[in-house]
């Protein structure tokens, strides 16, 4: 039976990320929505920190492999990039805190849409680092049975189709571009359609998530059929 406490962790976390989707769509919001989804998504992120406060508290202990210092990289760069986007939206507020009176600035408006664009990469790393717990408790809710040949092609399958609808939506988006913080000349044509302005998002957000959850996948198995070389890699990333 799954407990309450991982079935709010899911529900927290599957908010922030529609919150987070529905955030990008600001010429369909306008101002006042996008501020108040913002606003709800900060606060759904500072209960996520807090009910994970230990690994926090745990990133001086224990030996650091290479593995481990990748991970725990990629997890703070997203903390620190969700410290400037939450800065940014501060300083460029026109509603909730409007009332701050903190002068405008073009580039404070531009560096929170690049932090925005580089979040959406680097979410998508973080859930695909913890797919493998994800999945775990999905099949203990839904009382699957551990190993299934026919479960495992059909994920590896769905995988490989969100794969392809993420490399073309980076390139229907146009996120390249975006995410090396130069001007791009696509913009979203919201009168004409929405619902795949999310689905391509969607696949920008699934395309680093796959390609981190199997790198981490080959990670473990070549570590369990190296034992010896994990074992160095080990002792040469931890610190000093």
């Amino acid at each position: 039976m799954l407990k309450p406490t991982l079935i709010g962790r899911l529900l927290v976390a599957g908010a922030m990320a529609i919150l987070l989707l529905t955030g990008l769509a600001y010429w369909w919001l306008d101002n006042l929505p996008h501020e108040l989804f913002g606003t709800a998504m900060f606060a759904l992120l500072a209960r996520h920190i807090f009910v994970n406060r230990l690994w926090v508290k745990n990133l001086s202990r224990g030996r650091y492999d290479v593995r481990r210092g990748i991970v725990t990289a990629l997890h703070l760069l997203l903390m620190i990039n969700m410290a400037v986007l939450l800065v940014t939206s501060i300083a460029i507020s026109k509603s909730i805190f409007s009332p701050l009176h903190i002068p405008a600035s073009v580039s404070l408006r531009e560096l929170h849409w690049f932090s925005a664009y580089w979040i959406m990469i680097a979410v998508g790393v973080h859930l695909g680092l913890h797919w493998s717990r994800v999945m775990a408790i999905v099949r203990t809710s839904l009382e699957l049975s551990q190993k299934s040949a026919a479960r495992t092609l059909l994920l590896r399958a769905a995988a490989a189709l969100l794969g392809l609808l993420g490399a073309w939506s980076f390139f229907v988006l146009d996120v390249w571009t975006k995410l090396t913080f130069n001007y791009s000349l696509d913009f979203w044509d919201f009168n004409d359609s929405v619902t795949p302005f999310f689905v391509h998002w969607a696949g920008v957000v699934a395309l680093p998530a796959i390609v981190a959850h199997y790198g981490m996948t080959w990670s473990r198995a070549r570590a369990r059929t190296n034992p010896a070389g994990a074992r160095q890699k080990a002792i040469a990333g931890s610190p000093s």
